[in-house]
């Protein structure tokens, strides 16, 4: 857990969780309007700062004005395991995370981001809907540990691998470090790959890829992208090798405390949400892929002789090792769903 963490949640505490969840707006609409605060890390102009205004934009409308959501975008009210624990806490209201961020509440969520666990978007978007029975049971273990539920998820991206030479097979990643998010799963699908996973915080990528402290990264085009990283790595690989899932959660005392007609308009604005932003960013990732190749970067895909099956099995065999005891039954469950 981040070390920053107790003083901001003694900040959210003093600042009286019933500001934060559902202050009333005074005067004559006391008695019918609630609002709420939605924070999150991402810019609002980003794909999921766009979706969390659009969820606000719905649930007013589909609530009649009954229910507003202000959506604090920019870490304005705390870094994004900060968020997780104040809406547990009941602080905030609403919050998004990765599924392997969302594993810091209840800790199977984190298997929702294993390296190669979906056959395709389609598949992801089944597996991780909320009437799912492996989101149904994965969402009562979250109510039960943690005090939150899933509102909805939608597809965040895929990610890939960056380099400054070509790489086609796992042997050619042999001694090389590659930068990697400081999760177990995370770790363990760089390392698959063929790499050496060495963990940076994202504010020290560009240094580090400076330095030669790293020789690579992986992430999604659009963080490619926009951060520039085509101007320090020469190659894309379309490795694909984990598709994320973007998990938005809500406070479970402040969902009981609605009425059935607000949970259902709740419930239809973030189905609608959820479809939109997915097709927003599967449409986005085509779009900036080929804004990476007009700069010049070299993409290497499977027509170009990356080896997929092999980056596949030798992920697999890491995963297999070290997850399946743990995750090996919510696995099965999500293979067995078509």
């Amino acid at each position: 857990m981040d070390g920053h963490f107790l003083p901001s949640r003694r900040r959210l505490l003093q600042a009286g969780s019933a500001l934060a969840l559902g202050a009333a707006v005074p005067g004559a609409l006391a008695q019918k309007t609630r609002e709420l605060r939605y924070g999150h890390m991402n810019p609002p102009n980003s794909a999921a700062g766009m979706q969390a205004q659009w969820l606000a934009d719905l649930v007013e409308k589909n609530t009649g004005g009954q229910i507003r959501i202000r959506v604090y975008p920019s870490s304005q009210l705390g870094k994004m395991q900060e968020m997780a624990e104040a809406t547990s806490m009941g602080t905030i209201a609403l919050s998004h995370n990765t599924a392997g961020g969302t594993g810091s509440l209840y800790e199977p969520f984190a298997a929702l981001d294993t390296p190669y666990l979906y056959r395709d978007v389609e598949h992801l978007l089944k597996v991780t809907d909320v009437d799912s029975p492996v989101m149904q049971t994965l969402n009562k273990g979250l109510v039960d540990a943690a005090g939150v539920r899933v509102l909805y998820t939608y597809y965040f991206g895929t990610r890939h691998l960056t380099a400054n030479k070509p790489v086609r097979t796992p042997a050619d990643l042999a001694g090389v470090k590659i930068r990697a998010l400081p999760f177990p799963i995370s770790m363990t699908a760089v390392e698959g790959l063929g790499a050496v996973p060495v963990p940076v915080d994202w504010s020290e990528v560009p240094t580090a890829l400076a330095t030669g402290q790293v020789a690579g990264q992986e992430n999604p085009v659009n963080t490619v992208l926009s951060s520039k990283l085509y101007e320090s790595q020469s190659h894309l690989m379309l490795t694909g090798h984990i598709m994320n899932p973007h998990v938005i959660i809500i406070n479970e005392d402040l969902w009981q405390g609605f009425t059935p007609e607000q949970r259902d308009a709740i419930s239809r604005a973030a189905l609608e949400v959820r479809k939109r932003a997915s097709a927003m960013v599967l449409q986005q990732e085509a779009d900036e892929l080929e804004q990476l190749r007009k700069l010049k970067m070299t993409v290497i895909g499977p027509d170009d002789g990356l080896q997929l099956d092999a980056f596949k099995a030798s992920v697999k065999k890491l995963v297999d090792e070290r997850f399946t005891d743990k995750f090996g039954n919510l696995y099965r469950q999500i293979a067995a769903i078509q």
